[in-house]
């Protein structure tokens, strides 16, 4: 797997944050960023997906996941 690295900056409340998260956890800096990272990444991305499809679902009266779980339950 081909990887990159990149620099980031970090405030002191954020610091202090991943220094107790690789305390708890027993995992290093790189990896909770690289989870983090992933983590928001991939929710920005469902957001945008959501929005996308949003007019589609409300066209069928998919309003609300209870809309949704109603129809395939």
């Amino acid at each position: 797997m081909k990887t990159s690295t990149f620099t980031l900056r970090l405030d002191e409340q954020l610091e202090n944050m991943l220094k107790k998260a690789t305390e708890l956890l027993g995992k290093n800096r790189s990896d909770i960023a690289r989870e983090a990272l992933t983590r928001q990444l991939k929710l920005i991305l469902f957001g945008s997906l959501r929005r996308k499809i949003m007019p589609f679902a409300a066209a069928r009266r998919y309003l609300t996941d209870e809309d949704v779980f109603e129809d395939v339950s």
